[in-house]
């Protein structure tokens, strides 16, 4: 049974305890699957996930999506967009670009309004469609960088729906994320991580959307339904990690923490004792969606906000009864 429809419940959603139990501290876009991602104060939501998050991906002369578990340099490639693109009423012109910058490489300008050729057969994880096409000089701007043939592609929302695992949820979608389109870590849960480590890490190793702050730490592990600002977001599933983590995004070099401490405190065996997955299998943060349906998605207003309260409506008793 998914989270969001789990019966177990510490509180009514009709229902807004008081004082919040956590506030947001940080929001994160990538708008490139597995590039760097950029700290923004504000963002819109939209039923994909914030905007322009994963909205572009970079794939190989097969179509086929890479990610830093094949191609760790991507974690060098830095993304830049207009501060204005945050503005929830903001329409890009003829002028407005996204700009990347990687090392050895010169800037590359993404005109974000223009004619795209489309390009068939892209694939991501469990989905392939077509894409919008950013065409030759950025083809050819990834295939230098990463010495092999690429191409970067921008999700077409006129055309292409890729749903989340309908085992979990139905009737949302995302772009080009993994699976989910948010992910919320605490402050709390990386620094409990981190007085287990040698060396501290940063919260870039863990890339969520969402960074909050307030709470105990693993908290969000229980969180079946939240809302942040006024909108409600729902926790579908505990997020199992990969080696991403251990790639150091400062250096695209690849280690072996967190992951060897993390099988430690934070494995299934450990945390979900009864839980039907590998039991080396690792989890750091909850994937959410945002229930717009419960919304209405006409007019202004839709932004969350670095600040922002979140209110604990619903949640489980203990992560072994978590969706994971």
């Amino acid at each position: 049974m998914g989270a969001a429809s789990s019966s177990e419940s510490s509180s009514s959603s009709s229902e807004q305890p008081a004082p919040p139990e956590a506030k947001v501290s940080a929001i994160f876009i990538y708008p490139i699957k597995s590039c760097r991602g950029i700290s923004v104060p504000s963002a819109p939501v939209t039923p994909t996930g914030l905007r322009f998050d994963r909205e572009w991906l970079v794939v190989n002369s097969k179509g086929r999506g890479y990610t830093q578990r094949i191609e760790p340099k991507l974690a060098l490639v830095e993304v830049e967009l207009p501060t204005e693109a945050f503005d929830e009423a903001w329409e890009p012109t003829k002028d407005s670009y996204m700009v990347l910058k990687a090392p050895g490489m010169q800037p590359l300008q993404i005109c974000l309004n223009k004619q795209h050729e489309v390009a068939e057969a892209v694939s991501v994880w469990e989905w392939s469609g077509s894409a919008w096409d950013e065409g030759a000089e950025a083809s050819e701007w990834f295939t230098y960088y990463l010495g092999k043939p690429s191409q970067l592609v921008r999700f077409n929302l006129g055309s292409q729906v890729r749903i989340v695992d309908p085992d979990y949820v139905k009737g949302h979608q995302t772009m080009f994320s993994d699976g989910y389109p948010f992910l919320l870590i605490s402050q709390e849960s990386l620094d409990a991580l981190n007085q287990l480590l040698k060396e501290p890490l940063p919260i870039n190793r863990f890339r969520p959307n969402i960074l909050v702050e307030g709470c105990e730490p693993f908290s969000e592990d229980l969180w079946q339904e939240v809302k942040i600002s006024r909108f409600s977001f729902l926790g579908i599933k505990l997020c199992n990690r990969c080696k991403v983590p251990n790639i150091n995004q400062e250096t695209g070099i690849l280690g072996l923490e967190p992951k060897e401490t993390l099988i430690r405190f934070r494995s299934e065996k450990v945390i979900r004792p009864n839980g039907k997955k590998y039991k080396n299998t690792v989890y750091f943060g909850q994937y959410m969606l945002w229930d717009w349906k419960d919304y209405s998605t006409k007019g202004n207003g839709k932004i969350i906000n670095v600040g922002d309260p979140i209110y604990v409506l619903k949640k489980v008793s203990s992560a072994d009864e978590a969706a994971a």
